[in-house]
């Protein structure tokens, strides 16, 4: 690998695992490799495999270009059909709403087909959930509570205990953001 390439390397492995809040042992253990290989790395010593730089570049959720490029701004277009929906539940769409890893945190966009009902899925205790509906109106039950959350309204709850969602209306579409705060393991 020449200097450039490799202190091209360094900076943005730096770069990206300090983005998603990663130590080097924490990017080593997702990526399957060594501490001390991505100690190197970002030392500008390393001379990585084309399998380590696979690892690490799935690890951080990068296309391996990202890893190697000069300098320049970081910019990603997503065409739309590169956004992974999945459908859950009886009627309701799920968009990420940020393509990429975020630490400590989901948010998706909710789409709700008339009537539709979603079970929530529980996240580890201290973990915090809010709900941002866009349009119409969504019941959210949560531990056995009903709340009705209206366009412009938002609902926060602890995302360890049980809940879910229905559209309210069986006539019209209802849609939401739903933001997770998740709490660390073992804290």
């Amino acid at each position: 690998m020449t200097d450039a390439a490799s202190s091209h390397l360094a900076r943005n492995l730096v770069s990206l695992r300090h983005t998603r809040a990663l130590t080097q042992d924490g990017l080593a253990k997702q990526a399957g490799v060594p501490r001390s290989t991505i100690a190197n790395l970002e030392s500008g010593e390393g001379n990585p495999s084309l399998a380590v730089l696979v690892k690490v570049a799935a690890a951080l959720g990068v296309p391996i270009d990202e890893l190697l490029a000069s300098p320049r701004a970081k910019v990603r277009h997503w065409q739309a059909g590169e956004v992974q929906q999945q459908s859950k539940g009886r009627g309701v769409t799920i968009h990420p709403l940020l393509p990429e890893p975020v630490p400590d945190a989901l948010a998706e966009v909710m789409e709700f087909a008339p009537g539709a009902v979603m079970g929530g899925t529980p996240h580890l205790p201290g973990t915090r959930e809010f709900f941002t509906c866009l349009s119409g109106k969504v019941n959210i039950m949560v531990a056995g509570e009903r709340f009705a959350v209206a366009a412009g309204e938002v609902l926060g709850f602890p995302g360890n205990v049980p809940h879910s969602y229905q559209n309210a209306d069986a006539t019209a579409p209802a849609r939401g953001v739903s933001v997770v705060v998740l709490a660390k393991a073992g804290v």
